[in-house]
This record gives C-alpha cells, structure tokens and sequence, in this order.
C-alpha cells in the first residue's frame, strides 16, 4: 500500500490512514489476476487505494470528497465518473468498495448489468462491521452466486461472476411530500430516500423569510429546504451545495419542478470555495459521519465556510441533534448563538456574522 496516500481535505498529521483492510485484501487479491487488456472499472474507492494501485482504470464515486482525493493522489492521471449513466461500453473487471447503503449498492449493480458479459468478474470489499446480509442477497439477484474470503484484519472480499440478465435500476424515487404540490425525486444515495426525516420536518417550520438576496442550502440532499426558502423569499437567488453528487441531481431536478429561474448547484465539500461575504442566509443540516467515518469534523467546516461565505450581519441557521451542542460550536466561530426553536429530539439555532 503507497503510504503516502492522503485523505481529503488534507489535515496536517492526520491521524486516519487513506485505506483500509478491506483496500489492502482486494489489492492483495487482484495481484494475482492477469490483467492485462482488461477494461477495469472501480466503484466507491474512498481516498484512491484502489484507483492509484493499478493503470488504466474508470473510477465511479457519487462522492466529491473521494473524487477529490482520487486526483490529489493520481497527481490528475485519474478523473472520476459522478453520474452511473456516464458508464459505457462493457468491463471485463469490477472491482467494488460496498457502501453502507444498501438502496446505493442496488442501483449501482443495476446499472452494471448493462455493462457486463457473462462471466465477467466482479470483486467486493467491505470491512466486516458495515457488511450487510442485504449486499449478498442483492448481489444473488442481479449479478450471481456468490462466494467469500476468510475475514483478515477485521475486512472481507465477496467475489461474483455475472450470470443474470440486464435490469433497469428502480432508481430515483419518487416521494409526494404533504403540503408539497410536487412530487420529489431522491435518488439512491440520499439520506432517508424513502420518506422526509423527521429533522427536515421539523426544519421547514422554520425556515426564515426577509430580505435575502443569496440563500445557500448547505448539505441540501433532494433540496427541499431550499425550495422552501425560495418560496418563502421569492426574490432571493437559491443556492446547493452537497458533497453527493446524487444530491445536487435531485435538487436540480426538484428545483425546476416548482421555479423556473436558475438556481445554483455545487457539487463540493462543505462549501470550501464560496465566494467570500457573499451570502445573506445559509440553511444547514449538517450530517455526523463522511464515508464510515463519524465526528463533528464536517459540522465544523460548514461553519467556518458559512462564516467565510456570510456578508457581515448573514445569518445563519442550523439544525441538529440536541445533544450534539451546536450552539457552542457556533458561537466559538460567530461569537454569538441563538436557540430559537427546540423540540424532543432537534434544536435550531441562529447565529449572525
């Protein structure tokens, strides 16, 4: 393994490794495999072990940061398909990291069955904690039998050879919202895909009007919260951000069913390239884990990019578990912090630059 991978962002003496067991067991495993003349495709390489450790690859990632990290550590030799649509042509080897979630990982095999021949080899890696019954259930169905590796340090490869016929993926759904007139469009790797969660619920009862010309949906999955803000502020210019690329498909697509001006979409980390006090109002549910990773790393950059991203006198607002002590973190950032609404579960706050 090239030790010299670095995950992204890049963290000065970053204590988490850019792989895993799971990276070293299929880089170990495909050593063995001839390879030459084989069209190779890798799917859901977190930080580049997979991507940077063979020649002449396609790498899929629905993930901004993943991509990110697979073009720092192939010094720009690699470029990532973000869209399943973007595949072409047939690979003779696919190499998959399993993703946590189960609704992705049958989306992504539905749309491999258009590019696969029979026989074609397909092998899976997941650390033996995130490996879910459901993956081998979904890969019986739509690739083939299925065998497994002997658990090494805490990871396990399944392998499967294509055997089925090509599917159309059930991918996106479609979600009628009360209150709503429009039906929603969430695609697979959406956080609660199948039904608004109870945070967002809660949220779009207080969403702010007044006046603000540029609103950011910070994190904005099938963007709800800021088609509710442009509805509430029909003159102010609507902005999402997401680090899923699946994400920023949904809202767009959402975002039209309902205005027909343009709004704008970033497919980004956080938003760690807004245009310094641009903003009036940011909107933020910030999610607790990237990848399988779980912490406050990520609330903490949507803060500070907020910050850098707010006009003096912005606002912004934001969501969160009670217990996760927003409020503190933003009042470190802003100097200020306000609880303006609080519920069993949720709390939201306001804080001005």
């Amino acid at each position: 393994m090239n030790k010299e991978l670095k995950r992204y962002p890049v963290i000065k003496n970053d204590p988490l490794q850019a792989w895993d067991s799971a990276d070293e067991l299929i880089l170990q495993e495909i050593s063995k495999e001839d390879l030459a003349d084989k069209k190779i495709l890798i799917i859901n390489d977190a930080f580049g072990a997979l991507s940077c450790g063979l020649t002449d690859v396609t790498s899929y990632t629905d993930s901004f940061v993943s991509a990110k990290a697979i073009a720092l550590n192939s010094r720009g030799k690699i470029t990532c398909l973000s869209d399943l649509n973007s595949l072409n042509g047939h690979y003779s080897f696919v190499l998959i990291k399993i993703p946590k979630n189960m609704s992705f990982f049958e989306d992504i095999l539905c749309h491999l069955t258009q590019h696969l021949r029979p026989g074609t080899k397909i092998i899976c890696g997941a650390m033996v904690k995130h490996l879910s019954p459901t993956s081998f259930d979904l890969l019986q169905k739509y690739i083939g039998d299925t065998t497994t590796s002997l658990a090494q340090k805490k990871a396990r490869l399944v392998f499967a050879s294509f055997q089925k016929e090509k599917v159309i993926s059930p991918y996106p759904l479609k979600l009628k919202i009360e209150s709503f007139p429009h039906e929603f469009i969430n695609h697979s790797n959406l956080f609660s895909r199948e039904k608004l969660d109870i945070g967002s619920r809660f949220f779009l009862e207080h969403i702010p009007h007044g006046p603000f010309k540029e609103i950011l949906d910070l994190g904005c999955a099938n963007g709800i919260i800021g088609i509710k803000a442009r509805e509430l502020n029909p003159s102010a210019k609507i902005i999402f951000s997401d680090e899923s690329y699946m994400a920023i498909q949904s809202a767009q697509v959402n975002y039209k069913k309902y205005f027909s001006d343009e709004a704008q979409y970033c497919w980004t980390n956080c938003y760690e390239e807004g245009v310094p006090d641009s903003l009036d109002l940011v909107l933020c549910n910030p999610p607790f884990h990237q990848q399988s990773t779980i912490g406050d790393f990520i609330a903490w950059q949507m803060f500070m990019d907020s910050f850098s991203a707010l006009r003096p006198g912005g606002l912004i607002r934001v969501i969160g578990n009670s217990h996760l002590g927003y409020q503190h973190k933003l009042k470190k950032i802003f100097g200020n912090s306000k609880v303006i609404a609080t519920n069993q579960k949720f709390m939201i706050i306001d804080s001005r630059k």
